[in-house]
């Protein structure tokens, strides 16, 4: 049986990734951050599966600033693969947080890949890091792997710190690491503070009544977005290939949020230009145009491609609130 570990298992990434290993068979160690209140609700339905999962799902309270903590997770669990999704990702509060966002993002990053070289895992494992878009910033559309990097958000620039220490520790250690440049990817668990999960929330308290507006930023960005769970499916994918490497992992499709939300209130059956307002304090400091993905890459070399188109995404995710089961 495999063994995987999984930071940020809590979060949608983490959340998916983990029913895929389960469903694959794997044994599966989750990193969760010690907090005063529970935050597993994305995998409750897994810790108390316990017929399927009772024996092949742990969870292990730590955190990406704490060395010593990651060093005993990685010597306790001995993983086969390691996934590392922990992160503060919003951009937004990167700017509100930068230091903090550098140590977790960037630091993090550090501490957990040598953390596999003390423990002696190295030439035994196999790690994944969530690199992003982001750190394209500025760079023209259509990115891929060889397009210049211009991070323009604290979140950028930490992960482009994290994703040239995967590099490094490839080339100098050996060890089977590789960075998924993953464009926006959202699901009905993303969380309510990212703009696509604010505006399907909207939606249906607006159609039920609930509330009357909400309140966006800049409507003209525009964005590659895709489902989560078929993103994650890239993320194995990538270590299952005989060496790592970088890969992108888009829909190479392009939707401004104007878009989004004029057909996630659509589907409800309203205009959304009766209830969206636009307030600059939900602008970012600066902002990034257009991010559009190149995954020539990853069709042809991991076999993989989007199974869950622009329209169908933003269906699930307002259909999910309708029915209060996000």
């Amino acid at each position: 049986m495999r063994k995987a570990l999984i930071t940020g298992i809590t979060g949608q990434d983490g959340s998916y990734l983990c029913e895929l290993l389960l469903g694959k068979g794997y044994e599966v160690h989750g990193l969760v951050r010690r907090s005063s209140s529970f935050n597993r609700q994305r995998i409750e339905h897994l810790i108390q599966d316990e017929e399927n999962y009772g024996n092949r799902l742990f969870l292990h309270y730590g955190d990406m600033t704490d060395s010593s903590a990651l060093n005993r997770i990685l010597e306790h669990c001995g993983p086969d693969e390691v996934y590392n999704l922990a992160a503060q990702s919003h951009v937004k509060i990167s700017f509100d947080m930068p230091e903090y966002t550098g140590d977790v993002d960037a630091l993090g990053v550090a501490r957990l890949l040598d953390a596999i070289r003390e423990v002696g895992l190295t030439r035994e494992c196999r790690f994944y890091q969530a690199s992003t878009s982001e750190m394209f910033g500025s760079s023209e559309p259509p990115q891929n792997e060889q397009t210049p990097f211009r991070p323009r958000s604290p979140y950028g620039a930490a992960k482009l710190y994290a994703h040239w220490m995967v590099v490094n520790f490839r080339a100098g250690y050996g060890l089977h690491a590789s960075s998924g440049i993953l464009f926006n990817h959202e699901s009905p668990r993303r969380g309510e503070n990212f703009v696509t999960r604010k505006i399907a929330i909207a939606a249906a308290r607006i159609r039920k009544g609930l509330q009357d507006k909400v309140v966006l930023g800049n409507l003209d960005s525009s964005r590659d977005w895709g489902h989560a769970r078929d993103f994650v499916e890239a993320m194995y994918l990538m270590l299952q290939q005989p060496s790592g490497d970088d890969f992108v992992v888009a829909t190479g499709e392009t939707h401004r949020i104007r878009e989004f939300a004029e057909k996630a209130f659509g589907r409800v059956g309203l205009d959304w230009r009766d209830h969206v307002v636009t307030d600059d304090r939900y602008r970012r400091p600066t902002e990034v145009d257009s991010l559009c993905g190149d995954a020539g890459k990853a069709r042809s070399v991991l076999g993989w491609k989007p199974a869950v188109t622009f329209d169908e995404l933003v269906n699930e995710m307002v259909d999910a609130e309708m029915a209060g089961q996000a």
